[in-house]
């Protein structure tokens, strides 16, 4: 049976007793799971947040504070998770809605948080229309919004642009239907 394996951190301390290996929430907050075979051939599953193994010990839970205290530095090291927009447009347009202009100073906040270097803008359309037209659309919004975000103070080069059209949408429909979710750019600042 194929093990699904989502973000993990597993932090290995190493002192005088020994390794410890403790499996962290990802930062949705969903756990994954590890093994963790030792030496010795014996094999310990942790599935369960906080969830430790030291050297030869038993499983068990270490508490935030313990986590903090053990490994805080190392989890104060990690990169601030990418930041990640949809911005909705009307039907056929290329012009945002209200509500995801909205949303330009929290991305310019985010670019500016980070220093970021690596900014996607990545454009979709619905199933509405030709393909060929649908994808010519998507890119014009993504072009759209990386005009918006230089506009704003983001650098040219800092930022990628592609197009999937009507193919990867985010809500699946049949052919011709139309979906306002589907109508987007996804921002993605790292």
């Amino acid at each position: 049976m194929k093990k699904t394996f989502s973000f993990i951190l597993c932090l290995l301390f190493l002192a005088g007793c020994g390794q410890t290996i403790v499996l962290m929430p990802n930062l949705d907050g969903s756990v994954g799971r590890i093994s963790v075979t030792a030496r010795s051939g014996e094999t310990v599953n942790l599935d369960q947040a906080n969830q430790a193994v030291r050297g030869k010990d038993a499983v068990f839970v270490m508490t935030d504070e313990e986590v903090k205290a053990t490994f805080g530095e190392a989890l104060a090291a990690q990169p601030i998770p990418t930041a990640r927009y949809i911005l909705y447009f009307l039907m056929d347009s290329d012009m945002l809605t209200s509500e995801s202009v909205k949303l330009f100073p929290d991305i310019m906040r985010s670019y500016a948080i980070r220093h970021s270097t690596d900014v996607s803008v990545v454009g979709h359309s619905d199933a509405v229309g030709d393909e060929e037209y649908n994808y010519r659309l998507s890119v014009r919004r993504a072009e759209k919004i990386k005009r918006m975000l230089v506009d704003n103070g983001m650098e040219p080069d800092a930022i990628q642009t592609t197009s999937h059209g009507e193919n990867n949408p985010l809500v699946p429909t049949p052919d011709g239907k139309a979906e306002p979710r589907n109508r987007r750019v996804e921002v993605l600042v790292r």
